[in-house]
């Protein structure tokens, strides 16, 4: 029995007319709805993982309680008068810190090739991107209600209306929303879930920390205090002190604003071609 070489090959689903391919592009309607569905996918895992919520929790606490008490007293004076300062500080702060989660838990679907299996559904490519942002956004929200909860046992005392500080909580999720671009960029380029914490630290240490999150910026060096002056995270950081506890607000919001779309327009499209390139 010889096989026959001529015959026709068998047609690949890919070219099987009954089988449905990936969609490349979808409708502004359905890549919310598919995004909102990646972003459940995102939370429902706390549920398998209790010990995440845990670390949300606990992050918080240790950065109110370490700053305040201990530089509060040599910067501002008293720790009542610091945590007044510097608790929009540590909101920002606290809030780009939580985007290397972003970060790692892309890395770790790309290395698991979980990312493989949403290649092969009919849905946008950005979605399970946008997905991850919106459901550590989340996180992040469950954070920041935590360290406020903590700063007003001890102490803090939000001096604006209640429409201010849902203003802040609306202005902090718009700027880590774009600027988790950065953190999803890093996620897909990185070959492994460990080298996302040395690459996001080396970033976000000097981005916070020569900032005026922690200390005015009128004690710093002259040559410092060019560059934090328009820092983004002093700029939010003030936005933050002046909706929370009064101070000038217009100004640092379009600055804060600003910024965020800048991160957003750059990282975002580098971000879907690194995810092409990659799967």
């Amino acid at each position: 029995m010889t096989l026959d070489r001529t015959a026709p090959a068998r047609p690949s689903a890919e070219a099987d007319p009954g089988t449905p391919r990936p969609a490349r592009r979808v409708s502004p309607g359905r890549w919310a709805g598919q995004s909102l569905t990646m972003a459940w996918r995102s939370i429902v895992q706390i549920k398998h993982n209790p010990s995440e919520l845990l670390d949300l929790s606990i992050q918080p606490i240790m950065f109110v309680l370490l700053f305040t008490f201990v530089f509060g007293g040599a910067i501002g004076g008293s720790t009542d008068a610091y945590l007044q300062f510097a608790l929009g500080g540590l909101i920002a702060q606290n809030a780009l810190f939580l985007t290397i989660y972003t970060a790692t838990g892309l890395a770790t679907d790309l290395q698991k090739g979980t990312f493989d299996r949403f290649r092969s559904l009919p849905i946008a490519r950005s979605a399970p991107l946008t997905g991850r942002i919106l459901g550590d956004v989340l996180r992040q929200l469950w954070s920041l209600v935590v360290l406020l909860a903590i700063g007003v046992v001890l102490g803090f005392r939000i001096t604006t209306s209640p429409l201010a500080v849902v203003a802040a909580f609306l202005l902090l999720v718009a700027f880590t929303v774009a600027f988790s671009w950065t953190s999803v960029l890093l996620g897909v380029l990185a070959r492994d879930p460990e080298k996302v914490q040395v690459y996001g630290f080396t970033v976000l240490f000097p981005l916070t920390f020569a900032s005026n999150a922690f200390a005015p910026t009128e004690t710093m060096p002259g040559w410092l205090q060019a560059w934090v002056s328009i820092n983004p995270v002093s700029r939010m950081a003030d936005a933050l002190r002046g909706l929370l506890v009064g101070g000038p607000v217009a100004g640092n919001v379009v600055a804060t604003l600003l910024w965020g779309a800048a991160f957003a327009a750059v990282f975002a499209p580098l971000a879907v071609w690194a995810l092409r390139t990659r799967v």
